[in-house]
């Protein structure tokens, strides 16, 4: 227990609080409501940037601001939070794109006061998983935030959002029964009974359980980034949520999968790591051609961005896979990137969607000279996803890259197969994106959208939340240690600690010889790094 000031608990609470007086504010057409709403999601995110940057030191990779304490001891339960360089930089990515969802909801006008209800429950459910340290508390912050997206797409999505959001909860809510049984399982491992993270992470358990636990994550985690081929529910909530609400589940709810499989696969399971990270380079690399062939069949805008959100994702899993600093730091640092990039462009797509009332991009086309401003901001997230030179996309990327092919536990053989499929990827990445541009702001202006609609530029309000985004792709872009600088210590750890397992996994008598080359054992400094961590 710290004897600092409680900063995790006012961060998961004060969103939640903020949200109760809403039904009693006094206000018929929303504008109090709104203004409310956004008053807290900055008070929020003016909390978090205050309290990491008083209280977090970058140079301890160990977490911080910890908090504990007993709240249902007959079930084992504990109100436990700490960060630490995993999860301090998603804490910051949400509260910068939840503040800015929140802002962009300017012109919701159907039931205000439920809108951003739900919006600040979720808001508290997010940063509560990215901070849990008790596996039983994070399965409630995991499930909590189901709860606040199904109801944001059923009630404001699209003509078939009852279809999306129901899709949505039963893909995410069937999966979560994975974690409380893993979670269960590894609670009552070996007769101490804890849902501590840190407790569970010194358990020593068999290599047969850690591959079934493992496995059971996976599949939860799995899901929720998504994984090839537990993905379908993404492209269609994404085509049938409002665009706030798919910023926030292209830049942050993806996010949690991957947080989750470095914290729980790759951290507390790494003998089971050893034989899954061969599968996750493959997945990943399945996922990257896979979803950017996809992005070529879809006519429509958001489900053309959903694809491309699921081939980026690929590239985390195989940076998780490289047992190299350096992939695991592309890894994380792809999961920062992209959280910013698909913010940016969902948010442009509901721009462009509130002027056209049309996500088709066959019935667009010739917008630029109408709308320059969104298509120089739609332009330059599109570069940014394509992994331009200069932006953060590129960076993530090139350090996933260099990190697998660096790997040297890896045969040379598998190596150049997964590098060269990724690569693929790559190439069609800028085709795919390319053409969306083509077909949305270049050409002859299509006469039935002329005939229907006035289009206008982006105004003050709408450029200033893109810029919000732009900005710090840019920056991570030209000096990526603003980001890297936040978790490096933590992945240098949880790479040692993966690392640490090869040759006690090559020595079991059930090893079953994945494509690796002969395993580098760790040594001393970087042991004692890992039980620093520990």
């Amino acid at each position: 227990m710290g004897t600092q000031f409680p900063w995790l608990t006012v961060l998961i609470l004060f969103p939640l609080l903020a949200s109760l007086p809403i039904p009693f504010l006094p206000d018929k057409e929303g504008k109090t409501v709104r203004s409310y709403t956004l008053a807290a999601g900055l008070a929020e995110f003016a909390l978090i940037i205050y309290a990491f940057w008083k209280h977090y030191d970058l140079s301890n990779p160990s977490f911080q601001l910890v908090e504990n304490y007993a709240w249902v001891p007959q079930i084992g339960l504990n109100w436990s939070l700490a960060v630490d360089g995993l999860s301090m930089p998603l804490v910051i990515l949400t509260g910068l794109v939840t503040t800015l969802a929140i802002f962009a909801s300017w012109k919701i006008s159907y039931k205000p006061r439920l809108f951003y209800f739900l919006m600040l429950t979720l808001y508290s459910a997010q940063i509560g998983v990215f901070v849990a340290q008790d596996l039983l508390l994070f399965f409630m912050m995991w499930e909590l935030e189901l709860v606040p997206v199904y109801l944001l797409i059923a009630t404001w999505g699209g003509e078939r959002r009852l279809y999306a959001a129901t899709k949505f909860i039963l893909y995410t809510a069937i999966a979560s029964i994975f974690i409380l049984v893993a979670a269960l399982a590894m609670a009552f491992y070996g007769g101490d009974f804890t849902f501590s993270l840190y407790e569970l992470g010194l358990k020593d358990y068999s290599l047969g359980f850690e591959i079934l636990v493992y496995s059971a994550f996976l599949i939860a985690f799995g899901v929720k980034l998504p994984i090839f081929p537990f993905h379908t529910w993404l492209p269609d909530a994404h085509s049938e949520a409002p665009a706030p609400v798919s910023m926030i589940l292209a830049g942050v709810l993806l996010k949690m999968g991957g947080y989750a499989l470095i914290r729980f696969n790759v951290e507390m399971l790494p003998n089971a790591n050893v034989y899954f990270a061969p599968v996750l380079a493959v997945l990943g690399v399945v996922g990257v051609i896979y979803a950017s062939l996809a992005a070529f069949a879809q006519t429509n805008l958001k489900r053309r961005l959903a694809y491309s959100s699921i081939a980026h994702m690929g590239f985390v899993l195989i940076g998780m896979a490289s047992f190299t600093d350096l992939g695991m730091s592309g890894a994380v640092l792809q999961m920062v990137s992209h959280g910013l990039i698909a913010a940016s462009l969902f948010f442009l797509s509901g721009v462009a969607y509130e002027r056209t009332h049309t996500l088709m991009m066959d019935e667009m086309g010739g917008m630029a000279k109408q709308m320059p401003t969104t298509f120089a901001l739609f332009t330059a997230g599109a570069m940014a996803s394509l992994a331009l030179p200069g932006m953060s996309g590129f960076v993530g990327e090139l350090e996933v890259f260099l990190g697998f092919a660096n790997s040297d536990v890896y045969s040379s053989t598998f190596k150049a197969v997964i590098i060269t499929l990724a690569a693929i990827g790559v190439i069609l990445s800028p085709i795919y994106l390319l053409s969306m541009l083509r077909n949305v702001f270049y050409g002859q202006e299509n006469a039935h959208l002329t005939a229907n609609v006035t289009l206008t530029d982006t105004k003050p309000r709408e450029a200033f939340i893109a810029l919000c985004l732009l900005v710090p792709i840019i920056g991570i872009g030209l000096y990526p240690k603003l980001a890297t600088q936040t978790y490096d210590m933590k992945t240098v750890a949880v790479t040692a600690e993966a690392r640490n397992s090869l040759p006690l996994v090559a020595e079991h008598p059930f090893h079953i010889t994945p494509p690796f080359t002969t395993p580098t054992v760790l040594g001393a400094e970087t042991k004692e790094l890992v039980h620093i961590v520990q």
